[in-house]
């Protein structure tokens, strides 16, 4: 029950294992019956959410900034603005990267820094994170239609831990619609909860926007939110042409999620990710990496 959160860096291919924040209370608030109680309890009331979010940004917790970036390894070269210069832990936690830092590779790339998996075809895989367990379409997009066009098209799906850069970026030159929210509740995404229940990443608050590419097709780019982000903030403008990489929008402060669905046949995923992700082992990627072979 307590065996380590094992991922694969793409950069190095090595195999290392996460340092997870808060990893005493998510054991013990999803691997019991009491505790998975408890986290029903929280994660269905986003007061909790809404305070903690609250909490984060006030200044008094500017103090945390310092002791997380050096406890968890956070490589603060890359932030725009100096470590002082954030006024809360939230404000740090949604921060800009120095213009470069996330190069922009060849083709359709990953909209941000997270742990990964992939799958080419959603219907054929075995499962997602589990063998044996997925989530269902249709309840994710909350519509039949849709569920059925994208059933044997291509998935990402992107974990971002709380150590992670968490604003997220248009994966190919696009249009995007208006987004679509669907409420629901704010379950940990986090692994130790996901292998529990799959069917988390289809309930908790999301939202929907759909992307018109002129080489991918329709694009849908989900962001799910999870315990303590009750917050998915979008900083583009519907219906405008945006660039690969152009902002798309951030999460306050947490863990979350992010799915990309394809259309069947639009995306050729780099066969090593799909690799890892067939063993059920993410691949820590970064924002600007690119999805295809």
């Amino acid at each position: 029950m307590n065996e380590p959160l094992l991922y694969i860096d793409r950069q190095t291919g090595e195999t290392k294992k996460e340092a997870i924040y808060g990893e005493s209370a998510l054991r013990f608030l999803y691997s019991s019956s009491f505790g998975r109680f408890i986290a029903h309890i929280i994660s269905s009331n986003s007061l909790v959410s809404s305070l903690y979010g609250w909490w984060q940004s006030l200044p008094l917790t500017k103090g945390k900034i310092a002791p997380f970036v050096k406890k968890f390894g956070v490589d603060a070269s890359e932030f725009e603005k100096p470590l002082d210069a954030y006024d809360s832990f939230n404000a740090f936690f949604s921060r800009k990267l120095k213009p470069g830092a996330r190069p922009l590779g060849e083709g359709i790339v990953l909209p941000a820094d997270g742990r990964y998996l992939f799958f080419q075809n959603i219907e054929t895989c075995d499962g997602f994170l589990v063998k044996g367990k997925k989530f269902s379409l249709t309840q994710l997009l909350m519509n039949e239609e849709l569920s059925e066009h994208y059933r044997e098209g291509s998935m990402v799906l992107s974990r971002l831990c709380p150590t992670d850069y968490h604003r997220f970026h248009f994966p190919s030159n696009c249009i995007p619609s208006v987004p679509r929210l669907i409420n629901g509740p704010l379950y940990s995404v986090n692994p130790i909860a996901v292998k529990q229940r799959i069917e988390l990443l289809a309930e908790n608050k999301r939202v929907i926007t759909s992307l018109q590419t002129e080489q991918y097709g329709e694009i849908l780019f989900i962001e799910i939110g999870a315990t303590n982000v009750g917050s998915i903030h979008q900083t583009y403008t519907p219906g405008k042409n945006y660039k690969k990489g152009d902002e798309k929008g951030y999460f306050s402060f947490g863990g979350s999620s992010i799915i990309l669905l394809f259309e069947p046949g639009k995306v050729k995923i780099d066969s090593n990710l799909l690799t890892n992700s067939s063993q059920g082992i993410e691949t820590l990627c970064l924002f600007g990496q690119s999805l295809e072979n």
